[in-house]
């Protein structure tokens, strides 16, 4: 696993909360997908209140955005215990089942609801497409499971997941996803991420479209987005706290496309945090971006001195997330913490399906 030194503070995670009025946390996407709000962070301090398709006039002839071009899978199923001894026969008990991180072909790990009613053997029948088997428990309680299904008649457990699963909103989204598209970037291609890289959210096809043709290039990595990057921070001391690995993958290609661009001197511009964290976990300490796959559980938080990465896209995060920490690494933490506050009090729409920000 790639691995970050990580810098020295006495910040706190409480250091990190701020105030937010349920109101404003969004439940349902913009549409158009551009015309979400765009809050501008520049380097001199000013804010300025935007829309989202007013990113182009922002961008320079030269830079590079990376975007993380994974896709999320429908990856909650429901189904039921099977009675051991009686192949098929489902017991009352009712299991939700969140796939977290693929292994092999067919095993994943996995978070199970209600676990402790799932002993290692124990078998959960979905319907009659899908069955898994529980193989292990590792940290935090989660499951190794191995699913089987009919191989003649899926290619791989994508296609099954298409037709039973649904999409693993976030808790604080309770209405009802009408389409699951919209929880993708429309840029997503390499199944594997239990949530959206919220970031590239806002972007359309036609707006991108306008961004290259205006000379900048826009260059995919990728991160598969497991629940670790949300998970709430429960240490005190933000050092204490263990970010979750998650896989992450840079071509040979698109690392030399980024590396000339910065050398010629357009700016590397991240789209989302998931983007940011794969070229800083590849990034040699000139800069330089390495094509690596495997992964990172890199932990970015004020003290942190970026070595690719000029500028971010960016959702607002929760309060004491290690996303705020993230971003207030890159701008300044009392810098994040005014614009949050000017956010809160401009009413913009915050988290998944929430506004933008650009930190310049």
């Amino acid at each position: 696993m790639i691995k970050n030194e990580l810098p020295k503070t006495d910040l706190s995670t409480k250091d990190f909360y701020y105030n937010l009025p349920e109101e404003l946390i969004a439940q349902t996407p913009v549409e158009p997908r551009d015309h979400s709000r765009l809050l501008v962070l520049k380097k001199s301090g000013e804010i300025e209140h935007k829309h989202f398709y007013d990113i182009i006039d922002y961008l320079r002839e030269g830079d590079t955005l990376v975007i993380n071009d994974s896709r999320v899978i429908p990856a909650r199923i429901w189904g039921e215990k099977v009675r051991q001894g009686e192949d098929f026969v489902s017991a009352p008990s009712k299991i939700e089942t969140l796939l977290l991180k693929q292994k092999t072909q067919n095993q994943w790990e996995v978070l199970l609801r209600p676990a402790k009613k799932i002993k290692i053997g124990g078998k959960i029948r979905y319907g009659d497409i899908l069955e898994a088997t529980v193989l292990e428990v590792v940290e935090d309680g989660n499951r190794i499971v191995e699913f089987s299904y009919d191989e003649s008649k899926y290619t791989n457990i994508f296609e099954v997941l298409n037709i039973i699963g649904s999409m693993p909103l976030p808790p604080y989204i309770t209405k009802k996803l009408e389409d699951k598209e919209r929880y993708q970037t429309v840029y997503a291609k390499e199944n594997g991420s239990s949530a959206a890289p919220t970031a590239g959210l806002h972007f359309t096809k036609e707006l991108m479209a306008k961004i290259e043709a205006k000379g900048i290039k826009i260059v995919p990595v990728m991160l598969h987005v497991g629940l670790g990057t949300f998970r709430p921070v429960k240490a005190d001391k933000i050092t204490d706290h263990i970010m979750h690995a998650e896989y992450i993958s840079v071509t040979e290609e698109n690392a030399r496309i980024i590396n000339e661009r910065k050398k010629a001197g357009g700016r590397i511009i991240a789209v989302g945090t998931t983007s940011c964290r794969v070229l800083e976990s590849v990034a040699t300490e000139n800069g330089e971006i390495q094509a690596v796959s495997g992964e990172t559980g890199i932990f970015i938080y004020p003290g942190y001195k970026f070595k690719a990465v000029d500028s971010l896209i960016t959702n607002f995060h929760l309060p004491e997330s290690t996303l705020l920490m993230l971003v207030s690494a890159l701008a300044g933490k009392e810098r994040i913490m005014d614009a949050y506050e000017t956010a809160v009090r401009e009413k913009y729409r915050f988290f998944s399906f929430g506004d933008a920000m650009l930190i310049e």
